[in-house]
């Protein structure tokens, strides 16, 4: 089992959250399936890797709104 299956049964386990939260579990589970390649060798737990990568597309979301906020000031 890797990042692509835990990323799979995020997406499966979203549709069992309240209407308005799927959106977001489905995100989650999206963004854990970006980083799902080799570049993962070095962590043997697919489950660490797979939230190391939400947390990698987290802050990359964060940059890029801190820089949206700044360039409209």
């Amino acid at each position: 089992m890797g990042v692509k299956d835990v990323s799979l049964r995020w997406m499966k386990a979203s549709r069992a959250l309240k209407k308005e939260d799927q959106i977001y579990g489905q995100m989650v589970a999206q963004m854990a399936k970006k980083h799902s390649s080799e570049a993962f060798y070095a962590l043997d737990d697919p489950l660490e890797a797979a939230v190391f990568s939400v947390l990698v597309e987290m802050k990359k979301e964060q940059e890029r709104k801190h820089e949206e906020r700044r360039q409209e000031e």
